[in-house]
C-alpha cells in the first residue's frame, strides 16, 4: 500500500491557511481520481483506491501539524509499508509562494509535520512534495501567524493551477514507487 499524506490543521477554520495547503491538495486529487475519503482510521480521515494501477491510501492525519507522524506511523505499521513507500505533502517555508518540489528523505527545516513523521517512523526516508508558501513579507509577522494565515484572494486564484501542478509530482512519483 503506498500511503500519501497530506499534512494541514483540521477544521473550518484552517481550511484555507497556508499550513493546509496538503490538505487542500488531497482534496482536488481525491476528487479526480474519485477516491471518496470517508473513512476515520489512524486518528485520520482516510480514503483508499487505485491511481495508476497502485494501491493507495489517501491520508489526512487530524491530529494537527505538529503530530502528524503519529497518524503516518499507524498507517504505516497497519500497512506493513515502508516508508520509502510514503509520499507527504506539506507546506514549505524556504520556498517562494508556488515552487513546487519534490524530495526524498533529508532534513525536516523546522517544518514540524515533518519533524513529528521523522520522529515516530524513525527515518527521514519518504518521498516529499514540498508546496512553497514563502515566508511573511514583514519581517514583524511571525512565522506561526503566517503559516496559519489564509492565502489572500490572488493566491487562491493561482493555486487553481498550482495544486494541479502539485498533483502532476505526485502521480510522477507513483510511477517511480514499486
Amino acid at each position: 500500500m503506498i500511503i500519501i499524506a497530506f499534512l494541514g490543521n483540521p477544521g473550518k477554520k484552517y481550511s484555507r491557511n497556508r499550513h493546509n495547503i496538503g490538505f487542500m491538495t488531497g482534496e482536488l486529487l481525491s476528487v479526480r481520481e474519485g477516491i471518496p475519503v470517508n473513512k476515520k482510521a489512524f486518528n485520520s480521515e482516510t480514503g483508499s483506491g487505485k491511481i495508476s494501477g497502485k494501491d493507495i491510501l489517501l491520508l489526512f492525519p487530524q491530529t494537527y501539524m505538529n503530530n502528524s507522524g503519529s497518524a503516518v506511523q499507524k498507517a504505516l505499521k497497519f500497512y506493513n509499508s515502508d516508508p520509502s513507500s510514503l509520499i507527504v505533502v506539506h507546506d514549505d517555508l524556504e520556498l517562494p509562494f508556488g515552487q513546487i518540489k519534490t524530495k526524498y528523505s533529508g532534513g525536516h527545516k523546522g517544518q514540524n509535520g515533518i519533524r513529528s513523521i521523522i520522529a515516530e517512523t524513525g527515518t527521514a526516508d519518504f518521498h516529499r512534495i514540498r508546496f512553497g508558501i514563502g515566508r511573511p513579507e514583514n519581517p514583524d509577522v511571525a512565522v506561526s501567524d503566517h503559516v496559519l494565515s489564509n492565502f489572500t484572494p490572488l493566491e487562491m486564484k493561482m493555486l487553481e493551477d498550482l495544486i494541479p501542478e502539485a498533483i502532476s509530482h505526485i502521480e510522477t512519483l507513483l510511477d517511480t514507487i514499486a
